[in-house]
């Protein structure tokens, strides 16, 4: 008995079960007895054996036949399927396997209520191991497994019923009221209640297109209606079925936002057009609208346009209506204010004591005063970036070390002290800072690692990281710092230390700024390009660059004031130290202060040059093909690259285009690479093809001298280099025609002369350099980049070329030296020792012929049939 041969039980039932729809002669059992592998049932109930039938194409399917053996089902092969459908008998359930839902045999097996499946979901069963699926409705595939689908905005019932049968088909279900269970709304238009709650709770609002063309690869095992790339090309865009126009916008911004409503899948118009849907104002500019709105047009606010880009759908208009001027809204609230407004004397005399009050307390405290409750949502004196102000600051900035106004404040003092001064400025500027840095993290940094974004995630987790760095723990240090001096400063004398302060975080000063300095640049160049090829981070950016914590600035400008901090502070630590007594016990500690940062900053310094450096050196190996690994050292930096023309052959073609990169002990020569056809080709694109072959890569221990060769006619701007690889007896010559036209001759030979000379720990580098006629070198310039020098070397390529095709030096070395010690081991002859065979010549092909061994044979045999192809195409082309 087969495993399937009897109805599997609700709790057993495949995946693919539809739950919805049950069959009659399931409906008429009790679920009490349905139990698999129960011997009441095997008594009570009768066993119905499943058989599948293979209809016409099915019936020669391999694939699909094979899937069959292993889910151990017998099949039935018929391109008749009418007298299985009236041959049905109670012992046998028929399973009928169509390869095509739009033939007659599928339309007669509709009819019949006879269960149909397509080839994909067997063989789908049979990877899955799991039994047939039992379902009432065909099913060809599971594309859609396991999917909730929604319609909404459907006139035409013909429409509407394709696409829920292909969702059927494709092993999904349908939902006619939309609910958290849906998973997939299908919109036909953007406005109505199911497509404004699939905004609000984030589910992906898609085309009708999408289920098209899913079911066109139906066939294809492997494929997913859910595959992130396949998806993302049928998302209803935000700004579909809308026509914007803009509004007190500058004329870079509009454009700019008007490109971005295309993208957007959206249209645009000039202001007034009847057409418009969207009217978008920046409200900052515009106070009153230049005509009179008709009922259907949303006049909005900029922040619904980004917002809307930023979620990956249109948000609700209601919550960024624009509101003019006379709007009955705002005359209530005007008419509100003045019935509550002082009279004008009252009104100067409570203005005169708040000033006198706000002077009164500057001087007696260094902490800003208490604010009234209407005077929060302004920026507080004194204050560059004070985000404590805002309307969110209680929600968003909660874990904030807040400055808690002492009580003896309210007893007057005489003038504070130059010293205090400096360190009140000193306080309140890294209280600014820390703020900034809470701005970074909390307003921009957050949101986006935040897990459960509408739309899904803006940004990766490698571009947030790279783009924010070691942010969070710089905030935390300098949190430390300012909870410090505002102890500090509340309880001040002047023998108090802000220089231990400064020396008792100066180890993790050196920690966390040099990661963030060294990458700032790959911050802001990462910023720059997310935001290029990313709306929905553009939209972010402008979002929350608008809001007042920001004031006014980007985030670029905002990640480079911890660039500008330890400057800042060596410069207020410096004008401390001017006002602090000799006798005092923190002038000794200042200066100390003073000399830790000044070793943080130097270590950033040095930090960034060595970073700098293997960023060269790891662009010199992706530009070079086939560069050695040990170029990458951590000692080693670049220090120029020249271009030039090769002038002999040893290392490559005569005129050939060389390049010269010259690190600190070493120097890479590599050539131009010649353009193959077919190259390869990354498939991912992300870096482009290596331009440079690599030919050599010299330590400078070999250079013994540098040529200088004089200027002629037939010679211009060449030199030389004599070399000694530690593998030949003489010396050899390699000469270059410098082409860099930004480095004179003179100035390049110097610079590598001195560095040869550091390598060799010589202290004359000039005596490296020999002055020479290019007749005893036998070297000219002339005609080097001819077009005839240009043909001679094609030629020789390609002669080349042919060579290598009919060479038997293409025998791989391992296998001709195995079959020489095959030979060696059986005694045929003596044959070299192990260290004569390293340094001798691999014998001649004569010689290997007669070697009776069948690695050799053949080989020989190889060699004889090329050598009579090579003789026939010869004579053809003579």
């Amino acid at each position: 008995m087969n495993d399937n041969s009897m109805l599997a039980p609700a709790a057993g039932k495949s995946l693919l079960a539809d739950s919805s729809v049950f069959d009659s002669k399931i409906t008429e059992t009790s679920k009490d007895n349905l139990f698999a592998g129960s011997a009441d049932i095997d008594e009570e109930m009768p066993q119905i054996e499943t058989r599948v039938v293979l209809v016409e194409d099915a019936g020669r399917n391999d694939e699909l036949i094979k899937a069959l053996e292993e889910i151990k089902v017998p099949c039935i092969k018929t391109d008749s399927v009418e007298e299985f459908v009236e041959a049905d008998t109670p012992e046998f359930e028929s399973v009928f396997v169509i390869s095509d839902f739009q033939k007659p045999a599928y339309r007669f097996l509709y009819k019949a209520d006879c269960r149909v499946l397509g080839p994909p979901i067997i063989i789908y069963c049979a990877q899955k191991g799991e039994p047939l699926p039992f379902t009432s409705r065909p099913l060809y595939c599971a594309s859609m497994l396991n999917l909730v689908l929604c319609f909404t905005g459907f006139r035409k019932k013909e429409e509407l019923v394709k696409l829920v049968t292909l969702v059927h088909h494709m092993g999904g279900t349908i939902r006619k009221d939309f609910s958290s269970k849906v998973t997939h709304l299908i919109a036909n238009s953007t406005h109505g209640d199911k497509f404004r709650v699939a905004v609000s709770l984030g589910t992906p609002i898609m085309k009708a297109d999408w289920i098209i063309q899913a079911w066109e690869k139906r066939n294809e095992l492997e494929f997913s209606a859910t595959n992130e790339e396949f998806k993302s090309k049928f998302k209803v865009p935000p700004f579909q079925d809308c026509i914007l126009s803009f509004l007190g916008f500058s004329d870079e911004d509009r454009v700019s936002m008007e490109e971005m409503t295309e993208m957007q899948g959206g249209t645009f118009l000039s202001v007034g057009d009847e057409k418009c849907t969207h009217l978008v104002v920046e409200e900052n500019s515009v106070k009153e609208l230049p005509f009179e709105p008709p009922k259907k047009l949303y006049v909005v606010k900029q922040e619904w346009f980004w917002g809307s880009i930023q979620m990956d759908a249109r948000a609700g208009e209601t919550m960024y209506l624009f509101e003019k001027n006379d709007s009955p809204a705002l005359k209530k609230s005007v008419s509100l204010l003045s019935l509550n407004t002082p009279s004008s004397n009252r009104k100067k005399r409570r203005l005169k004591d708040t000033l006198a009050q706000l002077t009164r307390e500057t001087d007696l405290t260094p902490f800003p005063p208490r604010k009234r409750p209407s005077a929060e949502h302004s920026l507080s004196i004194g204050s560059l970036l004070d985000i404590s102000n805002t309307p969110e600051s209680g929600k968003s900035f909660s874990d904030t070390p807040k400055i808690s106004k002492p009580s003896k404040i309210s007893t007057p003092v005489p003038q504070q002290s130059a010293r205090w001064q400096v360190a009140m400025e000193l306080y309140q500027t890294e209280s600014n800072y820390v703020d900034i840095l809470t701005t970074i993290v909390q307003l921009f940094q957050l949101p986006l690692e935040k897990e459960g974004q509408l739309g899904g995630p803006i940004l990766a987790p490698e571009e947030i990281k790279t783009i924010f760095g070691s942010i969070p723990d710089i905030l935390d240090v300098h949190t430390n710092i300012k909870g410090d001096l505002e102890k500090l400063m509340i309880d001040w004398a002047e023998s108090k230390s802000i220089g231990d302060i400064i020396l008792t975080y100066s180890k993790d000063l050196v920690k966390i700024y040099p990661p963030f300095v060294n990458f700032f640049e790959m911050s802001k160049e990462m910023i720059i390009k997310c935001e290029k090829q990313k709306p929905r981070f553009h939209a972010f950016l402008k979002i929350n660059q608008s809001k007042p914590e920001c004031g006014r600035q980007t985030l670029v400008e905002l990640l480079i004031r911890p660039v500008q901090r330890l400057p800042s502070v060596a410069l207020l630590l410096n004008d401390l130290k001017k006002h602090t007594a000799d006798d005092n016990p923190d002038k000794v500690m200042l200066e100390k202060a003073i000399e830790s940062l000044k070793e943080v900053m130097m270590h950033i310094n040095e930090d960034k040059r060595k970073t700098e450096g293997q960023k060269q050196i790891f662009d010199v190996v992706y530009e070079v093909d086939g560069c050695p690994a040990n170029l990458l050292s951590s000692h080693r930096i670049l220090v120029q690259r020249v271009e030039t023309i090769a002038l002999g052959e040893d290392l490559c073609d005569r005129g050939e285009q060389v390049t010269l990169f010259l690190f600190n002990d070493c120097l890479e020569i590599a050539r131009k690479r010649h353009k193959g056809i077919g190259a390869f080709k990354s498939p991912h694109g992300t870096r482009p093809q290596a331009c440079l072959k690599h030919i050599y890569l010299m330590p400078l221990s070999q250079i013994k001298k540098v040529l200088d060769i004089k200027e002629t006619e037939e010679c211009h701007n060449a030199f030389a280099l004599v070399v000694r690889p530690p593998t030949e007896q003489t010396n050899q010559l390699f000469s270059f025609q410098l082409t860099t036209e930004e480095l004179p001759k003179v100035d390049w030979l110097k610079m590598l002369c001195r560095h040869v000379a550091n390598t060799i720990c010589k202290a004359d580098a000039e005596n490296l350099i020999y002055s020479t006629d290019p007749d005893s070198l036998e070297v000219s310039t002339k005609d080097v980049d001819s077009t005839l020098s240009r043909a001679s070397r094609a030629i020789k390529k390609t002669s080349k070329k042919v060579t290598r095709a009919f060479s038997f030096t293409k025998t791989p070395k391992r296998a001709l030296q195995r079959a020489l010690m095959v030979q060696n081991a059986d005694g045929r002859s003596p044959g070299p020792s192990s260290e004569g065979f390293a340094s001798c010549r691999m014998p001649s092909t004569t010689s290997l012929a007669h070697v009776p061994s069948p690695s050799l044979v053949n080989l020989s045999s190889l060699f004889e049939r090329k050598y009579h192809t090579f003789s026939r195409s010869t004579t053809h082309l003579i």
